[in-house]
């Protein structure tokens, strides 16, 4: 049997003193993380090499990875395990000398480790081969010389296979060679036999190698082919983390989350080598966040100090042209012959300190930090010297890089080079032109580039900049004859950095540039405007002080697309807090503005938020077709982030009307589309409202992913963050997790500081606290919060998020009476929730469905019979696209059925609560399926197929709680796939893959893959 590997994969696991030790050599961190992070599929694979050499099926694995991609931690982390579960380890490491100056030397190590270890037994084995074996452990005496060389070689390796067999024979055993890119070559052959020999015995190989070692001509590289032929090898490639497995690593190293823009910089400069990740860390621990530790920049460098002179100055030449050199602007630069550098590039190149692109055209570092250690390595003239080479190359020879960099480029160079003069119109003009790919964070980095070189630049040079930059579309100019001056920079400044997601530095701006304004009411205006905007998406406020001190501003000014944005946003502000009929006159009146004033962008919010108010009054159709068609437009610098925010509002529409299957389909075009024009904050928006319809799909794998790319994005606001919290709260409600439900509702209440009541937010929270409350059996808790959350009656335009709360109300209120809980109170709380229904639109087939659903609950917590009430519910749930509505539905039919009795009444109570019971499992939705076998079990209705023949029994694995999908999964981990290979599998993505392999974890109660895989064996879940 297949044994698992213990303990958790993300928990620390003691190694042995043995492997301690042998471990001291390495290199490693002063900050290194305490907790083993990720590596999921790498030790799964370790772990299933492992069993089948407990099997008695000789394994090996070999195990490459760039220099500090984590080789050694993955090997301590496994070792450790494989020590725990019974196996004897023995390590051999190879070290860097002269060539082939000590043979054997890693597994010389590893026997006699071994011999420390195992003493008599081994010197037993070895009984009468002493002399013999002394080539590999000269202190078992005087080597044996009396057979010829090619024989006694022959006999030497033969008698180490059966030695490693003899003590593999009752034991599982581990050789593990570190390093093996240094092994010289009788180690390498001896490797070779080995792979050959071993035949049946419980021993496993693992090897480590650096892959960035291997130039071309490396002896290592042609034998690990030879090895990966056979049978019995496997080869990994260690890949470098993604962002998710480096926040958690630097969580792990702080002791708390990283901010957001240290995990965005550590991962960029790292990008993903857990060792620098260390050492970055270690950086900013000791209070130098912005540069990398001398240790760390004197290992960078040993591979660039090695070179001969000429190739160290083309390195260095390069380091300053950026992340990606192209061969003529080097060729330029350097003012080397094209033959002679193409040599010096082989030689940088072969000593794995540059690589060519894939077009070959190029060269880049091979990694990102040993460019910046070379860049730092060069004197201050230096570095600004060769900028300026290469600015004047760029200048006089523009098609030396691609047209779309060219910009960015020259920006960069001029600013490197110190010439204020020459760098703001070039860092301006690359602005503008980063806005016209929709590139909000590189225009910001930009102009926060021009803020620096302002002050230095000659005034006329500064205006002409400006103006130019307005002129190709910089930003919306707040008057046509913009004056080109420092508060037009903090203006787009502030647009940019609100676009990129930076909106406290948005804030800032917008306050620095409202102090020097004075006597300018419509520049004021505009800044208060943008104000609104950002104290809103920081949660700060709800944002109406902000639009009255910018219309009380213009109140003697003419017309303007000012105005037109006061009144639009205005319009957009009754819309969430008061949406009446009487706004959508508002709404009306701000786009016949924007028509008046031309302003084109503004226009199309003000249309959106008619659209929105139209869906709402019960002219759904026509609603739709307005939003439809903004967001139909084509997407310009100027419009992408209202036309994005449009799929996003039109997405929630859809949602709120239950049209699921429309509403995900917008939703994941407008998050594409927002990611590729590099919006995150709208993305994340738009993937919270896709997971909010996909949970309603039952889609709810689908949902964490969605939630997972959302938070994990750059630039997300603290209003968006709490927006995701609430989605999963939901999702942990509706699972049966109860906990995390609190801590998510808790999430989702401390990101909304200050005066921030929306009702989209404060009744959807409400809903699920309620439906928490009820779960607990806190009747009490529910009324209160129904009081505090409706007050008089559900705000007008709300009905989407009231009638689900309402719901939520009376089934806690039927239940509890169900269980004869509080009954003082309950006639009152039942008027209560009667009342609020009153006057709520229903003109959607959702809203139908949830009314009747409503209706029914009150009767059963009245003790009144809702068998009727229940059956037109299910017939109108029946029509929409929610299988947890509808199963819900159908188990509340069944229980009036069955409290009615009769045989009619129970076999209809049957079918339905088979119908239920599928989807309840299917989901994973445990509430709902332990309130159906509940039900089936106290009424004795066993759940049969419809035509009557009783089901075979559950199957093992169907015992165990999972999906169908979920059960799949566990079938490949058992197998030892990794989460990429299920994915490829069952045709979905990693991310998925990764949140199904979670599920199973957690319903299983087990700690790793090892061990639910086990656990699926030992119950024969699987033939």
């Amino acid at each position: 049997m297949k044994r698992p590997l213990p303990a958790p994969a993300d928990a620390e696991t003691p190694v042995p003193h043995l492997v301690r030790h042998a471990m001291l050599g390495t290199v490693h961190s002063s900050h290194i993380s305490p907790v083993f992070v990720g590596r999921g599929a790498e030790l799964a694979a370790l772990g299933e090499a492992l069993s089948r050499a407990d099997a008695g099926e000789p394994r090996a694995l070999f195990v490459g990875g760039e220099a500090g991609v984590g080789k050694t931690r993955l090997m301590q982390e496994f070792l450790g395990r494989a020590v725990a579960d019974g196996a004897v380890v023995a390590l051999g490491g190879c070290v860097e000398t002269g060539a082939d100056a000590l043979p054997y030397h890693p597994v010389s190590t590893a026997l006699r480790s071994l011999r420390r270890r195992l003493g008599a037994e081994l010197d037993a084995a070895i009984a009468g081969q002493e002399g013999e074996l002394a080539r590999l452990l000269p202190e078992l005496g005087e080597m044996d010389r009396g057979r010829p060389e090619t024989e006694g070689r022959a006999r030497l390796f033969e008698l180490t296979v059966r030695l490693l067999e003899h003590l593999a024979a009752n034991r599982t055993l581990v050789l593990a060679l570190e390093d093996l890119h240094w092994a010289d070559r009788s180690t390498r052959e001896l490797l070779s036999y080995l792979l050959r020999a071993l035949t049946h015995s419980r021993l496993l190989i693992v090897a480590t190698y650096r892959a960035d070692d291997l130039h071309r001509r490396h002896p290592l590289r042609p034998a690990l082919a030879e090895y990966e032929r056979l049978r019995t090898v496997t080869r990994l490639e260690l890949p470098r983390f993604e962002r998710t497995e480096v926040r958690r690593q630097l969580a792990a190293i702080r002791g708390e989350a990283p901010p957001e823009q240290e995990l965005d910089r550590v991962f960029e400069r790292s990008e993903g080598n857990a060792f620098f990740v260390e050492e970055l860390a270690c950086s900013i621990l000791e209070g130098s966040p912005g540069g990398i530790s001398d240790s760390l920049r004197d290992l960078l460098l040993v591979r660039v100090e090695a070179l001969p002179d000429e190739v160290q100055r083309v390195v260095r030449i390069a380091a300053e042209g950026g992340s990606e050199v192209e061969f003529r602007l080097l060729a330029t630069v350097t003012r080397l012959a094209e033959d002679e550098l193409i040599e010096t590039l082989r030689t940088a190149v072969g000593a794995a300190v540059l690589q060519p692109s894939e077009e070959g055209e190029s060269f880049r570092f091979r990694h990102a930090l040993m460019r910046e250690a070379v860049a730092g390595d060069l004197l201050p003239s230096e570095r600004s010297r060769l900028s300026r080479r290469y600015a004047e190359a760029l200048e006089a020879d523009p098609t030396l890089v691609r047209p779309e960099e060219r910009a960015g480029r020259l920006a960069g160079y001029w600013f490197d080079a110190r010439d204020p003069a020459r760098a703001l119109p070039a860092v301006i003009a690359a602005a503008a032109a980063a806005r016209g790919r929709h590139a909000f964070a590189e225009q910001h980095q930009l102009l926060e580039r021009a803020l620096e070189l302002w002050d230095d630049t000659p005034e006329e040079l500064r205006r002409q900049a400006m103006r130019q930059g307005v002129e190709d579309g910089l930003y919306m100019a707040i008057s046509p004859d913009a004056p080109g001056d420092f508060l037009d920079l903090l203006a787009a400044i502030t647009v940019a950095a609100r676009l990129a997601g930076e909106q406290e530095r948005a804030l800032a701006l917008c306050k620095r540039a409202l102090r020097k304004l004075e006597g300018e009411p419509l520049r004021a205006a505009w800044f208060w405007l943008e104000r609104y905007q950002l104290v809103r998406d920081l949660a700060r406020s709800d944002g109406w002080d902000e639009i009255t001190h910018a219309r009380k501003l213009m109140q003697d000014q003419p017309p303007s697309f000012v105005h037109a944005k006061a009144l639009t946003l205005a319009a957009h502000w009754y819309a969430v807090h008061q949406p009446t009929t009487t706004v959508i006159e508002t709404a009306q009146q701000a786009v016949e503005l924007c028509r008046a004033t031309g302003a084109e962008i503004t226009g199309l919010t003000a249309q959106l938020t008619l659209a929105w108010l139209t869906i709402h009054s019960g002219d759904v159709e026509t609603g739709l077709e307005q939003a439809r068609a903004v967001c139909a437009r084509d997407l310009e610098p100027g419009n992408a982030i209202v036309l994005l925010r449009g799929h996003g509002n039109l997405s929630t529409a859809l949602h709120g009307i239950g049209r699921y299957a429309e509403a995900v389909k917008t939703a994941e075009r407008g998050s594409g589309l927002a990611d590729r024009h590099g919006l995150p904050d709208t993305a994340s928006y738009i993937d919270a409202n896709l997971a909010e319809s996909l949970i309603q799909l039952g889609r709810w794998a689908d949902a964490d992913e969605a939630l997972d790319r959302a938070l994990g994005r750059r630039g997300v606001s603290v209003r968006i963050r709490a927006l995701i919290a609430e989605r999963r709260a939901e999702l942990a409600l509706v699972r049966g997790a109860y906990d995390e439900t609190r801590r998510r509702l808790e999430e989702s209440e401390s990101s909304n500081t200050g005066p921030y009541p929306e009702p989209q937010h404060t009744l959807a929270v409400s809903r699920v606290a309620i439906a928490l409350a009820a779960a607990d059996g806190r009747i009490l808790d529910v009324r209160s919060l129904l009081d505090t959350a409706v007050g008089e009656a559900i705000p007008p335009g709300h009905q989407r998020y009231g009638w689900p709360l309402l719901y939520e109300a009376a089934a806690a209120e039927a239940r509890a009476r169900a269980l004869a809980v509080a009954e003082p109170g309950r006639a009152a709380a039942v008027e209560r929730i009667r009342k609020a229904m009153q006057g709520q639109p229903d003109f959607a087939p959702l809203w139908v469905a949830q009314a009747l659903m409503i209706q029914a609950e009150l009767l059963t917590a009245e003790g009144r019979d809702a068998t009727a009430h229940w059956t037109r519910a299910v017939a109108a749930a029946e029509q929409l696209e929610s299988p947890p509505l509808l199963a819900t539905a159908r188990l509340r039919l069944a229980e009036a059925l069955v409290s009615q009795g009769g045989d009619g009444s129970r076999q209809t109570a049957g079918e339905l609560l088979r119908q239920a019971e599928a989807v309840a499992r299917e989901l994973g939705a445990a509430p709902l399926e332990t309130e159906i076998t509940t039900l089936a079990g106290r009424a004795r209705i066993p759940l049969r197929q419809a035509d009557g023949q009783t089901d075979p029994p559950p199957t093992p694995a169907a015992a165990l709680g999972l999906t169908a999908r979920e059960r799949d999964v566990l079938r490949l981990v058992a197998a030892g796939r990794s989460n990429r290979q299920i994915a490829e599998e069952l045709f979905i993505s990693p991310k998925t893959a990764s949140v199904h392999v979670s599920n199973i974890l957690a319903k299983l109660g087990a700690s790793g893959r090892g061990e639910a895989a086990a656990i699926a064996h030992r119950l024969g879940a699987f033939e």
